[in-house]
């Protein structure tokens, strides 16, 4: 063999070197996707949750708690999509300052309220359509925060959870939207 001619046997080492470096990237890139999907199921269970009508005609939607012990959903307002945390000490809805500038909720006026963290300003606004599960709820109460982060849930408070029944069992929470 002369100096120049390629030695099939360490072209086929390359070769496998190459194929198993691409192998261990593509394993790599699957395990990320899959643990990350994971995760995310972790702390919303409730990505698509399930939803029925009753026999007489009720809309209904169980939520599962997280591992936190929380109840989080998708859903959407004003047909955006968001992610509500459900949150029974709440008055009202309430949306960091930066989610209710994406949604074009306009500010109704400053208001004093008392919050596990002391007294702040928020500002009063109205939610044309709140959806999740197969509820809807029309014309709800809400405040935005501008002290919470642009990233943080919005907390589903009683403006919206008092249009529905709702009870606990087994670690899920069953709403009830009673329809006219």
């Amino acid at each position: 063999m002369s100096e120049n001619t390629p030695d099939p046997a360490s072209e086929t080492k390359a070769i496998g070197k190459t194929m198993a470096l691409i192998a261990w990237i593509i394993g790599m890139l699957l395990a990320t996707q899959f643990f990350g999907a994971w995760e995310e199921k972790q702390i919303n269970p409730n990505r698509s949750p399930e939803s029925y009508a009753d026999q007489n005609g009720q809309h209904n939607t169980v939520l599962k708690r997280n591992r936190a012990g929380h109840y989080l959903t998708h859903g959407k307002i004003n047909a955006v999509p968001v992610t509500f945390l459900l949150d029974t000490g709440a008055t009202d809805v309430v949306i960091p300052a930066a989610m209710a500038a994406r949604l074009g909720l306009p500010r109704l006026g400053k208001n004093r309220v008392q919050t596990a963290n002391g007294e702040i300003d928020v500002y009063g606004t109205v939610i044309e359509s709140l959806e999740f599960g197969n509820i809807s709820l029309r014309a709800v109460r809400a405040a935005i925060n501008p002290n919470m982060g642009p990233d943080e849930e919005i907390l589903l408070g009683m403006s919206a959870l008092k249009q529905v029944d709702f009870r606990q069992e087994n670690g899920e929470l069953i709403l009830k939207q009673y329809r006219p």
